[in-house]
């Protein structure tokens, strides 16, 4: 049991008095959980139950079962849905325990101070080299270079977990024990993080054949080297509502003509523009797509997200695009790079 959850639960067989020690210490959400012997949920606590149990005539010294609730809000383990995330919100819930198929207490979730709670997998795509940011990258992986006080893949990742993402699931290979040095399990965030070993390159959607476990019925795979706010409650929204088997995130990209442009039809000129600005949607290499879609990719060979759209748009299967609204930049070049430098102290997330 982890420290957050050990905090917020008492055993039911405990005195009230124990309980009330532990509703002085969790001040932001005045709830704790109770457990049974097999430490499964059966209750929960708040101030102004303890207050109908003592006008009842319990005591201090009486069991926590006889003041608990015991009907309560929770979620399941790798199958709640964010409707479910929603109605909990519209009834001020803050802190909501996540519960397995024992009724045992996996994680709890601070509905106060996350942004939402997706029910997605991810696979972070951190196996680059870098070579236009040599000679940064000799020495450390892209996604371990510095932008302000932390590596771009620890942004992303911080990012990650304000939108409720507890398991992320990275690919490494060059360099990749700086990454896992850096990271560990995850822990010390409060998440897991599992590693994808590529002995090879396998491009940008390669490695998801080598994740062992995909929970969810969506998998959200990113690039390791992007820095950006996108809102991804909205994608997953978008995601869902347009029922695509595929969602591709963008970014607009202007070109602005310096000549007037004629619009002609067999030579005839039908209507012109003055030195139009054009703007077209490039990919910012962050995706959603069904984890079925997975079974397509072959097992440890080189395959591009735009290998994944080149068969679904030849099965006519549905491919969306999201536009980012907030700040999104690549990290390629040494240029961009020192950007981001200036850029990530009015950034917020």
């Amino acid at each position: 049991m982890n420290s957050v959850i050990e905090k917020h639960t008492i055993q039911q067989s405990n005195p009230l008095k124990d309980a009330l020690v532990k509703l002085n210490d969790v001040p932001d959400n005045l709830t704790i959980f109770v457990l049974n012997e097999q430490d499964q949920l059966v209750g929960t606590l708040t101030d102004g139950d303890v207050r109908r149990g003592l006008l009842k005539g319990f005591t201090l010294d009486s069991p926590v079962s006889n003041f608990m609730h015991t009907s309560y809000k929770y979620l399941k383990h790798q199958q709640f849905a964010l409707s479910e995330i929603r109605e909990l919100r519209e009834k001020r819930i803050k802190m909501v325990p996540v519960i397995d198929k024992n009724n045992h207490i996996v994680r709890l979730a601070d509905l106060a101070k996350l942004r939402s709670m997706l029910p997605l997998d991810v696979l972070l795509m951190a196996g680059g080299r870098g070579e236009r940011l040599r000679p940064l990258t000799d020495t450390l992986p892209k996604p371990m270079l510095m932008v302000g006080d932390k590596p771009i893949l620890e942004h992303i990742i911080d990012h990650l977990i304000t939108f409720g993402i507890s398991r992320i699931n990275i690919s490494l290979n060059y360099l990749g024990d700086k990454i896992r040095d850096y990271f560990g399990d995850g822990s010390s965030k409060g998440i897991e993080i599992r590693y994808v070993e590529e002995s090879s390159r396998l491009g940008t959607l390669g490695a998801i054949s080598l994740v062992r476990e995909l929970a969810y019925s969506n998998v959200l795979v990113m690039n390791a080297d992007v820095l950006t706010n996108i809102d991804l409650e909205d994608f997953y929204n978008e995601f869902e509502q347009q029922e695509a088997e595929m969602a591709v995130a963008s970014v607009p990209y202007k070109v602005n003509m310096p000549f007037a442009v004629l619009e002609t039809q067999q030579n005839r000129v039908l209507s012109f523009r003055e030195k139009p600005e054009y703007t077209y949607y490039t990919n910012a290499g962050i995706y959603l797509i069904k984890n079925k879609l997975a079974a397509r990719v072959p097992l440890e060979s080189v395959y591009n997200a735009t290998d994944l759209m080149d068969n679904l748009l030849a099965k006519s299967e549905k491919i969306i695009q999201y536009p980012i609204h907030g700040f999104w930049m690549d990290l390629g070049r040494k240029e961009d790079l020192d950007k981001a430098q200036e850029e990530i102290k009015h950034l917020r997330f």
